[in-house]
């Protein structure tokens, strides 16, 4: 474990649990910036009746920091435990009732994802990317026609074929602490994730855009290893890239990590990792049983072989 590296990795759901597991395995001064976008299920039910951020994401990233002894493994899944019930805690999980509560009780969102952390022992620190709640818009192509679909379950979800998204509020104020953290970092990692509600709304916050252009951190972008259904279904490895570059013009990438298995035309993909200014590395990062998720230890082996090459 490099105990010095400061790293930040970006992204919301299943892809940033993905990353913050193995990335734990890495570095103790991690710090994880979530979307704070979702308006499905529980996140959005508390959303909605609270006016709070939706604590979701929040909450799944907390979870992928906790550390792989008992007392790690077992509040790990006591967060992520959902109610199942006739009743309206049918669906709610354990987490996000924890969360909220501790926003109502310290009146500050940022404390009380830290009081969270230290209950877990979670290995890293877990920060929104912006101070309110936001609603993702998503421009649709379908049948030859574009409109626009709003919110990130029905962007998601879309039968049409994304093109661009934009946050409402448009200019949201970044959360003071994840701009920071993007400026002290050695390392700023981009995905795994849903494309266009995950990993690309970090680049919509104006405050967090401009420090993620800005910092003097190496950006790594870890490819997914299977189009998001809905999203980015028919998506090449290397469409995921220019729809980055599509969204932040003049933003440069130092490395493109991606699976062996992904990459019909590496030549292509290496062509487009070179247009955001970085280089393609390949390597094994793949779950054994040929699911599309990442291993979590093959991962960090991997990120942690890059993170100490020399610039």
């Amino acid at each position: 474990m490099n105990e010095g590296l400061k790293i930040v990795a970006l992204g919301g759901g299943h892809g940033l649990y993905a990353s913050l597991t193995a990335l734990r395995r890495v570095t103790s001064r991690l710090t994880a910036v979530v979307t704070v976008a979702d308006d499905g299920g529980s996140s959005g039910r508390l959303r909605r009746e609270l006016g709070v951020l939706p604590p979701g994401d929040l909450r799944m990233a907390l979870a992928a920091l906790c550390g792989d002894d008992e007392w790690g493994r077992t509040w790990s899944e006591v967060v992520q435990h959902r109610f199942r019930s006739e009743g309206d805690l049918h669906g709610h999980a354990i987490g996000n009732l924890l969360i909220v509560a501790l926003w109502e009780r310290l009146g500050d969102t940022v404390a009380g994802l830290d009081w969270v952390g230290r209950l877990l022992g979670a290995h890293g620190r877990v920060l929104p990317m912006a101070s309110v709640p936001l609603d993702i818009a998503a421009e649709v192509e379908l049948d030859g026609q574009v409109s626009t679909v709003r919110g990130q379950v029905a962007c998601a979800l879309t039968p049409g074929r994304v093109r661009a998204i934009s946050l409402l509020p448009e200019d949201p104020p970044a959360c003071p602490e994840a701009v920071q953290a993007v400026l002290d970092a050695d390392w700023v990692i981009f995905g795994p994730g849903s494309w266009f509600t995950s990993v690309l709304p970090h680049l919509k916050v104006p405050e967090l855009a401009e420090a993620l252009h800005s910092t003097r951190a190496r950006r790594l972008v870890a490819l997914n290893l299977v189009p998001q259904a809905g999203e980015t279904d028919g998506f090449s490895p290397q469409k995921h890239l220019e729809v980055l570059r599509q969204h932040a013009p003049g933003l440069e990438i130092d490395v493109v990590l991606a699976d062996t298995g992904v990459a019909d035309d590496q030549e292509e993909l290496e062509k487009a990792a070179a247009e955001l200014g970085g280089r393609l590395v390949m390597a094994s990062v793949a779950d054994e049983d040929g699911s599309p998720r990442h291993d979590a230890q093959r991962l960090a082996s991997v990120l942690d072989e890059i993170f100490r090459e020399k610039r």
